[in-house]
């Protein structure tokens, strides 16, 4: 029997007074922040915010999405292990759900508060990680850009927007929580329905540079994760499905809770071309 169906999940955090992570970026690995390699960020301006945020907290149930349903069919993603390596081979189109309209059209009202102007484009990549990954002297700060992949196919990237502050929350994304960058490429912030397994327990749903899975929201007991429980990096060490095998693991965790993902690399993460 599954245990996901038996076990009720709880949820420990208010979707309509989420916890604003802006101004939450260290240059040395912190509880709730983004230990972040960049440190100099553009001006804010009065675009890429709404009546969602207020105060400290935002409501993403009030939060507008760029309409439209776009469909990828020549979407792809694959993983394969192969001695100590795990090899991610995709083209960045997601392989399970559709996207919103971008650029993001004037008649869209997500257009008067985020003016996205870059097309969805395909990004092939192939990717060498640890398959066996282990932790790193010290922990390191996260790039801008890429930071894993969700096994759907989607590039994750840190919490920041390009203003250095929460992304999740002021960007204006797809109803996947997704959208472009500059270079075209399709990518999450933080948390998406649209990945699967992101709200069953203790389920991997993807994969950091570094190595290490990233897993859902929710405890194996179907508690939802929160910073409390995260170390300075957004992860945890505990008792996860490790590539068939019931393992006591480090990994990371994806929130609701900024810094949703990955607050900094506890492995020793591979380099990548330049994304933004």
């Amino acid at each position: 029997m599954n245990n996901d169906a038996v076990k009720k999940q709880i949820d420990r955090l208010d979707p309509t007074a989420i916890p604003l992570g802006d101004g939450k970026v260290s240059n040395s690995p912190k509880v709730g922040y983004v230990f972040s390699c960049q440190t100099n960020f553009r001006q804010t301006s009065n675009l890429h915010g709404g009546e969602w945020i207020e105060g400290d907290t935002w409501d993403s149930t009030q939060k507008l999405y760029v309409l439209g349903s776009v469909a990828w069919p020549t979407a792809s993603f694959s993983t394969s292990l192969q001695n100590v390596s795990r090899t991610l081979t995709g083209n960045g189109l997601p392989i399970s759900h559709t996207t919103g309209i971008f650029p993001i059209k004037r008649t869209d009202p997500a257009w008067q508060y985020d003016r996205n102007p870059n097309p969805i484009t395909a990004t092939e990549f192939r990717y060498s990680i640890p398959a066996k990954p282990v932790l790193a002297r010290e922990a390191s700060c996260v790039p801008m850009g890429i930071v894993g992949y969700t096994l759907n196919g989607v590039a994750l990237y840190n919490a920041l927007d390009d203003a250095g502050l929460d992304a999740a929350a002021h960007e204006v994304q797809d109803t996947c929580d997704g959208h472009p960058q500059m270079a075209g490429q399709y990518h999450y912030h933080g948390p998406s329905d649209c990945i699967s397994d992101i709200n069953q327990n203790n389920k991997l749903i993807g994969y950091a540079l570094d190595g290490f899975g990233i897993y859902s929201r929710y405890d194996a007991d179907g508690v939802e994760y929160t910073n409390a429980d995260l170390d300075a990096c957004h992860g945890i060490t505990s008792e996860i499905e490790w590539d068939g095998e019931v393992v006591e693991m480090y990994h990371y965790v994806m929130t609701r809770e900024y810094p949703y993902t990955i607050g900094c690399f506890r492995g020793t993460p591979i380099q990548t071309r330049a994304e933004r």
